[in-house]
């Protein structure tokens, strides 16, 4: 019988974290061949800018190539387009396939959303689930760690090894990994700060190639103005309690802050929406980074050297941000508010 392992994700961009997990699940597990499926779109993250699908293939191609058990990086989510569901990639792998031989390999942190994905019961018929630990996120201890839309299945809690009722399993399995995130890549690689330690020397130097994850700076010429264009597109879509901060004297992740709030979750959301939209049609950007976007309590919008915040009012007042920027120069607002 073979085993074969299913590994996908964005991969923007694939960093050794990625590879580590597949050589050592491999390796650990004796797995046959693994498949990796770059996603054209995941549902659960936000577009943010970087490369495009087919480059994101093309890396992950790049990266994967020295290793002879990835039997094929597989285009078969970039052909389709969309929004890329897992269950809709495996139905067409159980075409070739028997449903005790396909392995998907998830991480911990998308393990503990597992639940939250496009008909999750269906896929725990359709294949055993490998679960590798992420750094700073502990593995189950017992049944009650397992997201709760799992439970009803499990018919067997063993301390690495879930036994489920569908008549498949799910393997925890320990892997030697990068702590860091894709994100906080990104961000490095558009600063111009070293990253080898995150990624191989072959798809560094394919980013290199191709150009990717150029600085903002190429479309936002001056931040200065660029920060107070997103101002004026707050303010006109109606963000209450509007501050800017100068923060280029302080030791920030950025030079420029702004915050503002949305009377329900609902209206911080939509504005996080409009002004992307405005900002990608003035400057044909999107966010570095994206967070909190569908819960709406705080999103955040990352443009490099401008951070924009967007709260609900309520939990705003719970953390108090404005406290930490006291040492920089708050920007003058006024001739916005008063147009």
């Amino acid at each position: 019988m073979n085993k074969i392992g299913i590994f996908g994700g964005t991969f923007n961009p694939l960093h050794l974290g990625h590879i580590n997990s597949v050589v050592n699940v491999a390796e650990k597990l004796s797995l046959d061949r693994v498949f990796v499926v770059p996603a054209f779109q995941n549902p659960n993250k936000d577009p943010v800018e970087g490369p495009s699908p087919e480059q994101r293939l093309e890396m992950a191609e790049t990266g994967f190539r020295p290793y002879d058990y990835v039997a094929q990086v597989d285009d078969i989510e970039i052909q389709r387009k969309g929004n890329s569901y897992t269950v809709d990639t495996l139905k067409l792998y159980a075409e070739n396939y028997k449903a005790d031989e396909l392995h998907l390999i998830v991480g911990a942190d998308a393990f503990y959303e597992f639940d939250t994905w496009k008909d999750f019961e269906e896929i725990l018929s359709l294949c055993n689930i490998i679960v590798t630990s992420r750094p700073g996120m502990q593995l189950p201890f017992s049944v009650k760690d397992i997201p709760s839309g799992i439970q009803p299945f499990v018919a067997l809690f063993d301390r690495n090894y879930v036994q489920l009722t569908t008549g498949r399993h799910i393997e925890f399995v320990r892997v030697e990994d990068v702590d860091v995130s894709a994100t906080e890549i990104r961000k490095k690689l558009r600063n111009g700060l070293r990253v080898e330690k995150y990624l191989t020397f072959e798809v560094e130097n394919f980013i290199k190639e191709k150009q990717l994850y150029k600085p903002l700076d190429s479309q936002i010429r001056n931040y200065e103005e660029f920060t107070m264009f997103c101002a004026k597109k707050l303010w006109s879509k109606k963000a209450i309690g509007l501050r800017g901060f100068d923060l280029s004297s302080m030791s920030a992740p950025t030079e420029y802050t702004l915050i503002a709030s949305g009377t329900s979750s609902k209206h911080a959301s939509s504005i996080a929406e409009v002004v992307m939209a405005e900002i990608k049609d003035e400057y044909g950007v999107l966010p570095i980074a994206l967070e909190g976007l569908r819960e709406g309590r705080w999103v955040l919008l990352d443009y490099g050297s401008l951070i924009i915040h967007l709260f609900y009012d309520f939990v705003r007042q719970e953390y108090g941000l404005e406290n930490l920027w006291k040492e920089g120069k708050e920007i003058d607002l006024s001739e916005i508010k008063n147009t």
